[in-house]
């Protein structure tokens, strides 16, 4: 059966106005989405459409001049719950399309309707999850591992982070689950997040603006999505916001969700809040 996109209404009085300010990605107007539709054997699994064509090929969405990649990158990504030919929610999605974009490479984007997953694309992934980039002919899932293999064939430019800067806010996002989810507000995940984010400020004020210092890197494309998740659905949940006496995570965050590779690859905002709704709420 076709798939149904339920429109998600959320409010928009809790939404910051960093949000706001943020609010729409670029439109991707070569994307294709995958879901199921009617054949003329049957029901089965093919292209759901796209912003400009029906081809059975999708088109690169980011072009670039490197000789070392002659051909797109596939790509494929969580496809949105609220708008149709929409990036989804999904944090680790973007990290790998932080990275192509920062990399300058180009690739065939692949929205996959993970609420009713195509045949092909479980032969591809048993798990079912996303993002998949196939390199070398090989499909890769994990966006550590496809990162890291990015790094390792596309060296240039270096997103490399130095080990003993990788590990920088990296307990930053599982405290935002716990304050989320919790409904006591007497249980510390609140002070818990506090605590990882003065961290993080601290050593931005010593380091910054990004974690390797004046470039950005492999960590800040990791981190970046998870704080605009943060962002995002503790304003809304919670009506919470990082403090003022945050000023280098503030800044960070700003900095970060400026860039032209973040606003191209970004979720909607309605897409996170619906993404953690169950999560919350349930």
């Amino acid at each position: 059966m076709t798939s149904t996109r339920i429109q998600f209404q959320p409010t928009a009085s809790a939404l910051s106005s960093t949000i706001k300010h943020h609010f729409r990605p670029l439109p991707l107007r070569n994307a294709v989405v995958f879901r199921p539709t009617r054949t003329s054997n049957g029901y089965g699994y093919g292209y759901g459409g796209t912003t400009t064509s029906r081809s059975r090929r999708g088109l690169s969405v980011s072009m670039s001049s490197a000789s070392t990649t002659p051909t797109p990158l596939e790509v494929l990504v969580k496809a949105s719950v609220t708008f149709p030919d929409k990036l989804g929610d999904c944090p680790f999605c973007q990290r790998v399309l932080l990275t192509l974009e920062e990399k300058h490479l180009p690739y065939d984007l692949k929205l996959v309707d993970l609420g009713n997953k195509p045949e092909w694309f479980l032969k591809i992934n048993a798990d079912g999850k996303v993002p998949v980039i196939k390199l070398d002919e090989k499909w890769i899932a994990d966006s550590d591992v496809i990162t890291q293999s990015l790094e390792e064939k596309y060296p240039e430019p270096p997103l490399d982070t130095p080990p003993e800067k990788a590990s920088v806010g990296s307990k930053i996002f599982s405290t935002v689950i716990g304050f989320l989810k919790s409904k006591d507000p007497n249980d510390a995940t609140e002070q818990a997040l506090l605590r990882e984010l003065s961290a993080f400020n601290d050593y931005l004020k010593d380091n910054g603006p990004f974690v390797n210092g004046k470039d950005v890197s492999a960590v800040d494309l990791s981190l970046g999505p998870k704080l605009y998740h943060l962002e995002i659905a503790l304003g809304h949940y919670k009506s919470w916001s990082v403090p003022d006496s945050l000023p280098y995570v503030k800044s960070y965050m700003q900095t970060i969700f400026s860039k032209d590779s973040f606003i191209k690859t970004r979720a909607l905002p309605e897409d996170v809040i619906a993404g953690w709704r169950s999560k919350v709420l349930g």
